[in-house]
């Protein structure tokens, strides 16, 4: 189940210019699936037009929802007890968080094409600008950083220019 951490309508989220969108959810132990936080991911993106920003680039959409994949999957793998996601959007970057309740600092593993599993970690330093591990008493929390491309309107997530 997923209990949002803060009710807003859709109509006073990020009106104001410069404030960032914000998402949160927390999941109850064992309660926890990578498919709903991905879904949430698609829809908090999905939403972001309709409160007058720019929408998210395809690619880097693409990116976040394998960052916010392996960063579930890894607190459901490795982390008893609940865990949770906040979601936020500014005008230069997308940032997920996931907390957990394991102590322990997720350390990636080199990459092992023969190696079965392992990889999440990795891929979500691959797809982030800048990945922050924060250790707390009672768990940790790992947020990935993906930055935006300065002019959304124009230029795809990958330094294309499309066509205005």
């Amino acid at each position: 189940m997923v209990i949002p951490l803060k009710k807003q309508t859709a109509d006073a989220q990020g009106t104001d210019e410069g404030t960032p969108l914000r998402y949160g959810a927390i999941w109850g132990d064992g309660a926890a699936r990578a498919a709903d936080a991905r879904q949430a991911l698609r829809a908090f993106l999905g939403h972001t037009p309709r409160t007058g920003r720019t929408a998210v680039p395809t690619a880097l959409a693409v990116d976040a929802e394998l960052a916010t994949s392996e960063l579930v999957t890894n607190a459901i793998r490795h982390a008893p007890g609940p865990c949770g996601m906040t979601l936020q959007l500014s005008d230069d970057e997308l940032t997920i968080t996931v907390w957990d309740s394991s102590t322990e600092k997720p350390a990636a593993k080199n990459a092992d094409p023969r190696r079965i599993g392992g990889h999440g970690l990795h891929l979500v330093y691959t797809v982030s600008d800048r990945v922050v591990v924060a250790l707390r008493e009672t768990g940790k929390r790992i947020t990935a950083h993906l930055s935006l491309p300065p002019n959304r309107n124009t230029t795809d997530f990958r330094g294309i220019t499309l066509p205005a």
